[in-house]
């Protein structure tokens, strides 16, 4: 059997120019969707043309199930202070939440300083630093790789800017291990839908192509249940409108919804509980992780077209 030898290309070769060439093949779907599964988001509405004063950031776009805006800064060349004044500028002038900063390589200083201001900033603001790397086997088309040197450590944030009791520490930790067993599944099972980074938020979100819904999961376990819901996030109309083929959409998907309309908030829900949570026993974690796919997986194909 021959086996061929990876030798790494000089992004430069690929893309010679930050704005004209790297960022406008970033944008592309299929290869944004390349940095989505690495950050866990879901970017949509993306723009190569946003200005802080004389400044102008490379992409500026949204995060399809939270509405967070993310900032992404290109430097097709080793990091540098020039740059990291510039993310911070831009995170202000944009009000982002969660910034993203792509090199050639990452000197030791600016991995510092990205993990400085995780580990010293609100919960509410992420930084990542990101290599960006290509590859080729003998004569093939060159594959890039994108590497986080350094990210948001949820741990730290949290005991930061909350008072927490050992029980809330707890909760904490035991929905971490459960969207972790759940991104185990879904990389198991092929990836039906992207895989968001395990945190100690009781929800998971799953986008569906519009920003007017998303599919969420949410660990309840003070009422032992994991809900699988289409979160409708503000249009009562819409809400209506699929009530009033409610039937026909539980018949597609072979399992009964709890209509919430939830006239006093902005959002609206429609919910499928499965029993059974115990954070306390862990037992049936891998059935009831499978189940809660497959309804994502149904709801994800009977809502999609009804909401466009």
């Amino acid at each position: 059997m021959k086996i061929g030898k990876l030798e790494e290309v000089d992004i430069r070769n690929l893309w010679r120019h930050e704005q004209y060439d790297f960022s406008t093949w970033l944008v592309k779907d299929e290869n944004i969707s390349l940095l989505n599964e690495k950050l866990g988001l879901t970017l949509v509405d993306i723009n190569t043309e946003a200005y802080v004063g004389a400044y102008r950031c490379d992409i500026v776009a949204v995060d399809e199930t939270t509405g967070i805006k993310v900032i992404i800064e290109n430097q097709l060349e080793n990091s540098n202070h020039d740059h990291l004044g510039k993310i911070i500028t831009y995170a202000s002038g944009l009000d982002a939440k969660v910034i993203v900063w792509i090199v050639k390589e990452a000197r030791d200083e600016h991995r510092s300083a990205i993990e400085w201001l995780n580990n010293n900033t609100s919960k509410d603001i992420n930084f990542f630093l990101i290599e960006l790397h290509a590859y080729k086997i003998n004569d093939s088309v060159p594959a890039p790789m994108f590497q986080i040197v350094e990210q948001p450590n949820d741990f730290i944030k949290e005991s930061k800017n909350n008072k927490s009791t050992d029980a809330i520490n707890k909760r904490q930790s035991e929905r971490v291990e459960f969207w972790t067993n759940f991104n185990e599944h879904i990389i198991n099972r092929g990836k039906p839908f992207n895989v968001r980074k395990a945190t100690t938020d009781h929800w998971y979100d799953i986008a569906i192509g519009t920003s007017a819904a998303h599919i969420s999961v949410t660990l309840v376990n003070k009422e032992s249940y994991v809900g699988v819901e289409l979160y409708i996030s503000s249009d009562k109309e819409l809400f209506d409108k699929l009530y009033k083929n409610r039937e026909d959409i539980e018949k597609q998907l072979g399992f009964k919804l709890e209509w919430l309309r939830l006239d006093n908030a902005k959002a609206s829900r429609i919910l499928h509980k499965i029993n059974g949570l115990n954070f306390d026993d862990h037992s049936n974690y891998d059935s009831l992780i499978e189940e809660a796919i497959d309804k994502v997986i149904k709801m994800k194909s009977v809502f999609k077209d009804k909401i466009k």
